[in-house]
Order: structure tokens, then C-alpha cells, then sequence
């Protein structure tokens, strides 16, 4: 089976983070240039007796009985399976399915990938509505690895408010997973990343049953003194210095400015885990998956000869971007998925809270062409404005960005206030309704700019002439 996609993982644990949350967040790049998603909450079910057959590999699964409410964002085309991708669930457990990851050729022969197992496109509705914590998303998720096989590589984040857990699936059986530590972040670019796994310490880090045989029966640790998953199952190819390490060597540039010194985008070694410098904030999250190298010489948006060289970390083909910030609900009432649609560097991630029972209609609705009342296509619109006259319109685009951010700041403190005295469906249903308000005012303030950009790009035309007035 072929990876669909080709995104950016950051996970930043809850010492490390400036509110105390756990974060964990993607782009999810695919194949075409437009891919409309949708924002959904899918509703609690109990008392169900259904089969899962997913139309992408025909994996089929019996669902359980009970399903918890979960926020998620299908792909509009379901005709290749629903890839829900992301989402929190109401036990305030968020999951992002999937980074996709490549096992080397030595590993494949002995454990190839099952052409009908676990894909990315079933993972997020197979397994996000049915775990109570991080830990157990792994546990669920081998569990049916360990069944049905895996159809290809993917890297799978999980969280709640204690823990982050990265577990990576490279071959049709074979997995390990590393708890983050909380005082550090990692970032993963569609490559092994897993290092060294300690197997005297389950509590933090877990693996198939076997593992260790399959490696030692197949001789397949290059390393004579270490068990690094990276080294063994991983690859180190031409492709990887240009598609994906650049990105771990820009991430890490920014977020440890001092401990990466050094590093070049090409460096085969960079760390997978490593201790913040700072406090990360979300809006430090959100310039790692916005940017494209900026401020070096390898900026596609640039006039530097090096400019093609790397893949960059924001795609002019990324369906959507997520940010799940998971809070502890002893403190506050809810959790939020943060989503921005469109182009990351062109557009804001907007907040919405996780403990809701619907969808805002442009969020919710989206149809197969341009039609600006869809956040989706409005979002796409601005983008492709905004980039056709990059040097112009830039500066206004960070500033719409910046501004709300702003505020996303207060109306997220505000709510929080108001909630603190609400309960159960009460609290619902003004999270809910709090919901719409920020998609209202996100759309009417992208809506502003869009106009204002497109009315301007009027005068900047290629085909403009000025006349003599004497002629």
C-alpha cells in the first residue's frame, strides 16, 4: 500500500509548554493541491452491532458496542475511507493519525506490509472513540496491529492532560512507542524517528510482543552496542536529506537555538526528543508548521539559487493543519482543536472547544467546488491570493494572522471564566455555542481580507498600462 500523505509532526510536553498543556500537532500534506476537509463531532453511540469495512482496503473490523463523542476532520471524498485524521475525544484524550514513515527494504522482507490491515485512512475512527488515556491509545492500537496487520508506516501521536506518546508502525507487525518527557518537545518529518528503547523501562516505552526476537532471528542491528529503532528499521537515503531532514534541522532551529548549533539540514542524527530552551507557546507551534524555511537561503518564496532544494514544512497542498492542546480539566472545563484550513503560512488556526455537539455550518458543509460561505474554500481563496502577490500582500496576511491571535487569546479567556460555573450539558451547549462565534468572526474577518487583497491585486496586474494624459 502507498502513504497518501507526507506531513509534519511537533509534540510539546507540559513542563515544556507556557500554559501547562500537552500539545500535539500536524500538517497534513496529501497528494493534490485540494483536498476539501471537513470539522465534524461525531456523536457518542451505545448499543450498536455494526462492521467496519473500510472502502480504501476493504480492512474490516466488528465495531464495539460503545462509541464516545469525538471531534474529527474527514475528507470530504470518502470514496478512499473517511481519514478523520484527528480529533479529542470526551475523555479528553486527543490522537492525530498519521505521520507516514518508511521502513528500509531488510526489515519489509521479513514482516511486509498487509495489503487489507490498518491504514491511515481507518485508524482515527477505529481507534480515537474508544480509549481513556494516551498509554491506551497505544495498548488499543497494537492490539489491532497485532490482528489485522498494518497496511503501511505511520507514526500515531497521543495525549491527554499527563501524557504525550509517540508510537510508530513500520512494517506489517512490528512497533514501538516512546512516552515524551514533559519538559521536552519532538518533532517528526515522514522518517523513523524512535531512537534508543530502554526494555526495562515499560513506563516509557512499549513495543509488539517479539520485537526483539524478530530483530536478533534476522539479524538486523547494524549497531554493536545500542538498540536504536531508527538505525534498524528505519531509512538514511538521498530522499531523506532532502524531503525530510531539513525539516527536523528548521524545527529545531527555532525551538532549541542553542543545543542545535551546529546542525545542518542534511544531518542523518538529529535528535528525536529534545529539552525546550523555552517555554513553547502555541504560537511557537504555529510558526514551526507555517514556515517554509524562512529567513534562509532555502525559501521556495525567496530569490536564492538554494531555494528549491528542500522540502519545505508548509505545502501549498496541505488539507489541513491541527493543533490539540490538552488541558487539564481540573482547571479548565474543556480542551481545544485548534484547525486552520488552506495554506499554513497563509492562514490562522482557528480554536474551537472539544467538549461540544456540533459543528459550525461552514466548517461542517463543504461543498465539491469554490464557494466562499465554506471555511474550507474561503480559506483556499485567500491563500492563493495572498501567495500570487507574496511580496505585497504579505505583510497585511501576518498581520490578519497576528491580529487574531489576539483575539483567540481573550475570547478563549473569556469563555473560560464563563464555563467555570457551568456543568454537563449546560457546559455544552455554551461551548457549542461559543464554537459558532469564532467561526463567525474568523470568517467575516478572512472574508474582509480576501476582498480588500483581491480589490488591491486589481492595480498590480502585469497587463496595467499607464497613459500619457497629453497623448
Amino acid at each position: 500500500m502507498q502513504n497518501k500523505d507526507a506531513c509534519t509532526s511537533i509534540m510539546v510536553g507540559k513542563k515544556a509548554s507556557l500554559d501547562g498543556a500537552n500539545y500535539i500537532a500536524r500538517n497534513e500534506d496529501r497528494v493534490k493541491a485540494i483536498e476539501p476537509k471537513r470539522f465534524l463531532v461525531k456523536p457518542a453511540v451505545k448499543g450498536r452491532h455494526e462492521t467496519y469495512v473500510s472502502p480504501y482496503n476493504k480492512v474490516t473490523v466488528a465495531l464495539p458496542e460503545e462509541r464516545m463523542r469525538y471531534t474529527s476532520t474527514p475528507t470530504l471524498d470518502q470514496t478512499a475511507g473517511p481519514n478523520e485524521e484527528d480529533g479529542i475525544n470526551e475523555a479528553n484524550v486527543a490522537a492525530s493519525f498519521t505521520e507516514s514513515v518508511y521502513a528500509n527494504d531488510r526489515v519489509l522482507a521479513y514482516d511486509p506490509y498487509v495489503k487489507n490491515g490498518l491504514a491511515e485512512d481507518s485508524l482515527c475512527t477505529l481507534v480515537l472513540p474508544y480509549i481513556h488515556s494516551a498509554r491506551e491509545g497505544v495498548e488499543y492500537t497494537g492490539k489491532l496491529i497485532a490482528e489485522l496487520g498494518s497496511a503501511e508506516g505511520n507514526g500515531m501521536q497521543f495525549a491527554d492532560a499527563d501524557d504525550i506518546w509517540y508510537m510508530e508502525v513500520v512494517t506489517g507487525h512490528q512497533w514501538v512507542a516512546v512516552r515524551i518527557p514533559d519538559d521536552c518537545y519532538a518533532v517528526t518529518p515522514n522518517q523513523v524517528a524512535i531512537e534508543d528503547i530502554d526494555f526495562d523501562d515499560p513506563d516509557n516505552y512499549m513495543w509488539a510482543d517479539g520485537i526483539q526476537e524478530f530483530v536478533e532471528e534476522h539479524q538486523l542491528n547494524p549497531d554493536h552496542d545500542r538498540w536504536d529503532f531508527r538505525h534498524i528499521f528505519g531509512t538514511s537515503t538521498q530522499k531523506d536529506r532532502h524531503y525530510n531532514t531539513p525539516r527536523t534541522w528548521f524545527a529545531q532551529r527555532y525551538l532549541s537555538p542553542n543545543a542545535s548549533l551546529g546542525q545542518r539540514p542534511e544531518d542523518s542524527e538529529m535528535p528525536f526528543i529534545r529539552k525546550a530552551e523555552f517555554k513553547i507557546a502555541n504560537e511557537d507551534i504555529q510558526y514551526v508548521l507555517k514556515s517554509h524555511f524562512n529567513e534562509t537561503p532555502y525559501d521556495p518564496m525567496g530569490d536564492a539559487p538554494e531555494r528549491k532544494t528542500y522540502r519545505a514544512i508548509s505545502l501549498s497542498r496541505t488539507a489541513q493543519s491541527h493543533i490539540l492542546q490538552v488541558r487539564n480539566l481540573n482547571k479548565y472545563k474543556t480542551s481545544i482543536h485548534w484547525i486552520e484550513l488552506g495554506v499554513p503560512a497563509f492562514n490562522p488556526y482557528v480554536p474551537f472547544f472539544a467538549n461540544a455537539d456540533d459543528t459550525d455550518e461552514s466548517y461542517r458543509n463543504v461543498p465539491e467546488k469554490m464557494n466562499l460561505e465554506s471555511a474550507f474554500w474561503l480559506n483556499e481563496a485567500l491563500a492563493e491570493v495572498v501567495e500570487s502577490h507574496y511580496q505585497e500582500f504579505m505583510e497585511k496576511d501576518e498581520d490578519y494572522q497576528k491580529e487574531l491571535n489576539e483575539w483567540a487569546r481573550r475570547k478563549i479567556a473569556q469563555v473560560d471564566k464563563e464555563a467555570a460555573s457551568l456543568e454537563r450539558q449546560a457546559l455544552t451547549d455554551y461551548l457549542t455555542g461559543q464554537n459558532h462565534e469564532i467561526a463567525t468572526h474568523y470568517n467575516e474577518r478572512t472574508k474582509a481580507l480576501f476582498f480588500e487583497l483581491l480589490t488591491e491585486g486589481c492595480e498590480l496586474s502585469k497587463m496595467s498600462f499607464k497613459m500619457d494624459p497629453n497623448l
